[in-house]
């Protein structure tokens, strides 16, 4: 296991269980003690822990993993959610899309599909405040990128601040597509972080179709911060093991369930 794998293990089980001990990661992992002290020290100057004594613990209950552990998380499961979303998506589109892993393989799977260039060169528009996706597609020519602006989040690679929010209020959007913490059929679409729900409620008032891509895991749950309630929602893209209690429930709000 490399150190990248290492670290994405060491964060989730701090984000579930808010503390680790050196000897039982090492034991889980299987490596030596000495590479899980050192992966905590590491992990702690990057201020993603913090040291104790045999172990770490995180720096607060609502631990937000950085999106470059998040990545392996449900993938063969985000990679169907992202074409389904995709197909959605007509040729000539203006397409909102937040950040967050689900989103970048949305992202991937619309340069992919993108159809013949319009007069102007392009065949999509995508209007994005992840610094991630505007620097993978800007490279498409067949897309048009539109980067909010704005301050990152150091985890989500999302722009936020008043200069995101100038941005998206100048815009209209055909489709936003959008990922989120937690959607639950009666709180809606809520976040780990305000600043990031405050840019996502903004993209999905300015849209005239809102897709939601999340995986079973995040159906039925609430986080900290609300981004919209359920009504604002037209299309919910989620993998196919689902509850379907949930499933029913969300469909019974309204919302178009598709199980990719």
């Amino acid at each position: 296991m490399n150190r990248t794998d290492r670290w994405g293990r060491i964060l989730e089980t701090i984000a579930a269980d808010g503390s680790v001990q050196v000897e039982s990661l090492a034991e889980t992992l299987d490596v030596s003690a000495a590479t899980i002290r050192r992966d905590l020290d590491e992990l702690a100057q990057q201020q993603m822990v913090v040291r104790t004594r045999g172990g770490a613990v995180s720096h607060s209950v609502s631990y937000d993993l950085p999106l470059r552990y998040k990545s392996s998380r449900q993938a063969s499961e985000k990679q169907r959610i992202a074409a389904a979303a995709a197909e959605l998506v007509a040729d000539g589109s203006v397409v909102g899309i937040n950040g967050g892993t689900t989103t970048t393989e949305v992202a991937r799977a619309l340069a992919a599909r993108a159809g013949e260039p319009d007069l102007y060169g392009r065949s999509l528009t995508i209007v994005t405040n992840a610094l991630n996706i505007a620097s993978e597609l800007a490279v498409r020519t067949n897309i048009k990128i539109v980067s909010t602006g704005g301050v990152p989040h150091p985890h989500s690679y999302e722009l936020i601040g008043p200069y995101a929010r100038h941005v998206l209020e100048q815009v209209h959007v055909d489709i936003a597509i959008v990922g989120v913490d937690a959607v639950d059929p009666v709180h809606g679409l809520t976040g780990h972080n305000e600043d990031e729900s405050i840019i996502n409620s903004l993209m999905v008032e300015r849209a005239r179709t809102v897709v939601v891509v999340a995986d079973r895991t995040k159906l039925g749950m609430r986080s900290f911060s609300r981004i919209c309630g359920i009504d604002a929602v037209d299309v919910l893209v989620t993998d196919d093991e689902a509850s379907s209690e949930l499933v029913d429930r969300f469909r019974s709000a309204g919302v178009r369930v598709i199980c990719a």
